[in-house]
């Protein structure tokens, strides 16, 4: 028998987007129903057990940046459960023996650049204040909602204008690094500043994290300004840890304070379509038959599924459509999950260290590495020699694992995007298999010490995460697809062409990383009407 409910706002999923538009609604007295097709909250950020209770994992979003204060404050998230450890500093082997760390320690950290290359260490002081300003100057764009560019509504100019004069500060100077940035590619922007293959390769992952690009590719200097500086909104360098019970530790504090200030939170509840009637959005239905009527409804899920399975597109502007249909959405990521009888030993710095088993070890030797995994996946085959960021974030939470054990994260990259709509099973389990590989040979005996192991390829990630494409980002941070543009021009205010229906997943301005940008933005639209 099917039932119809009412509320004021319906949410439609139950990602960390989805729960902080819930809760920050809940709390300005709105009657909130959020809707998960899952049996469990999270989206991307939840905690899974693959092989039985014993071993926890964050299956894929891994670490989490600073939130922003009216998220982790406002929610009393730290009175549900929400705890961070610091995570620790980059640490690189070589299979030469040696390896390169960035402690937070200033000479320290010059000391470990210096062993590569004397004219790095004395560069990257400049490059570290180069990112501080940067933050500056990127930190009001990431804490607004982009105007309508090209409108001519009063609305719309007033909107342009206040933004202006946020910017006013900037000189000609900035403006002109903030556009160099954006066309930049990380390669051209690192050699600017560094020679040393080893630190040019250390520091261009984060420009390509969760990217269908190289480091030689404009665009991917701001991504890597994205991990830096977008994750906080708040003109702040961003800082990592790892949170208490995986990211679902995250995630379950927010349900619980969603469901404390009063939000429903429904799970195992599908949604069927997005109903509209004359233009305007009268509530959703559920593949059970289930209706919530409502006169606000927020999609937080992909926008290849909220406006091109949840509704008709006839009801939907043909331009606006359009854009959505060719919204790229490539990945190349494959995240592995390895539970371990022990932590991994190195030979360049043997021994149990918190600076190595407590940071982030990265496995790329050099731009030209990095480079080459890329052009492998573009000939349509997977990278021969892949690279990875790992962490275990074990070794400070013990609640993940048994005594003595540990469970490591692998973010990796590259196979062919096709493989999202194409697996090729075989083809993966071999790049695995040489992925580890690279980790024995830093690290010798490490490949005896797994007990269990979970392979997440693109074609996982788009069908049992709804990640389309594979893409962690909801769509990729390239120039046509930020800001203004993002995802729709015109479109990019959270808003929507259908009254009432508002969007705020990642590939809304600000999106990426499990920040609540987005939702922030949404909520203030919603409570601006």
């Amino acid at each position: 028998m099917t039932a119809t409910h009412q509320a004021d706002v319906v949410v439609i999923g139950a990602g960390h987007n989805g729960l902080i538009t819930a809760a920050l609604l809940a709390k300005r007295g709105k009657q909130v129903v959020l809707l998960e097709k899952k049996d469990v909250v999270g989206g991307a950020a939840i905690t899974e057990t693959p092989w039985g209770p014993d071993f926890k994992v964050t299956a894929l979003s891994y670490v989490v940046s600073l939130l922003p204060p009216v998220v982790v404050q406002g929610l009393e998230l730290e009175k549900h459960g929400y705890q961070v450890f610091p995570q620790g500093p980059y640490f690189a082997p070589h299979t030469d023996g040696r390896f390169l760390a960035l402690p937070s320690d200033a000479a320290r950290r010059h000391a470990q650049v210096a062993k590569f290359s004397a004219k790095d260490a004395d560069a990257l002081p400049r490059w570290e204040a180069w990112l501080k300003g940067l933050a500056t100057h990127l930190g009001p764009l990431m804490a607004v909602a982009p105007p309508k560019v090209g409108s001519k509504t009063p609305g719309d100019l007033w909107d342009l204008a206040s933004l202006a004069w946020k910017l006013r500060g900037l000189s000609v100077h900035d403006v002109g690094e903030v556009t160099r940035l954006l066309t930049s590619s990380i390669s051209d922007l690192l050699d600017e500043y560094f020679e040393s293959p080893q630190l040019k390769g250390v520091l261009a992952v984060s420009g390509i994290i969760g990217t269908w690009a190289g480091p030689r590719a404009p665009g991917t200097a701001f991504v890597m300004a994205h991990h830096q500086v977008g994750d906080t909104g708040h003109g702040q360098v961003a800082a990592w840890g790892f949170p208490k019970g995986g990211m679902g530790g995250v995630t379950q504090a927010m349900r619980l304070a969603a469901e404390a200030v009063g939000v429903r939170v429904v799970t195992g509840a599908p949604v069927a379509r997005i109903v509209t009637k004359d233009g305007r959005v009268t509530g959703v239905a559920l593949e059970n038959g289930d209706e919530f009527h409502a006169s606000t409804v927020v999609a937080t899920c992909h926008p290849a599924f909220t406006f091109l399975k949840l509704m008709e597109r006839s009801a939907l502007p043909s331009e606006f459509v359009r854009r959505i249909e060719t919204w790229r959405s490539r990945s190349g990521v494959v995240k592995v999950n390895l539970a371990l009888d022990r932590l991994p030993e190195f030979t360049a710095k043997p021994g149990v260290d918190a600076e190595v088993h407590g940071g982030t070890i990265v496995l790329a030797d050099s731009l030209d590495d990095i480079e080459g995994a890329f052009q492998d996946a573009v000939a349509g085959r997977a990278a021969v020699r892949p690279f990875a960021d790992i962490c275990i974030p074990s070794y400070f939470d013990k609640s993940l694992a048994p005594e003595g054990k540990h469970v490591m994260s692998m973010f990796t990259q590259w196979v062919p995007h096709e493989w999202a709509d194409a697996p090729d099973a075989q083809a993966l389990d071999a790049y695995v298999t040489r992925l580890l590989a690279r980790v024995e040979a830093v690290a010798p005996g490490f490949t005896s010490s797994i007990l269990h192991k979970q392979v997440i390829g693109p074609h996982e990630l788009q069908r049992d995460y709804g990640l389309v494409g594979g893409n962690i980002f909801h769509g990729e941070l390239s120039l046509s697809q930020l800001f203004h543009l993002r995802p729709a021009a015109g479109w990019a205010d959270f808003t929507t062409p259908i009254d009432g229906l508002f969007h705020a997943s990642s590939a809304t301005h600000g999106g990426g990383g499990v920040t609540g940008i987005p939702a922030l933005q949404v909520v203030k639209r919603i409570l601006a009407r």
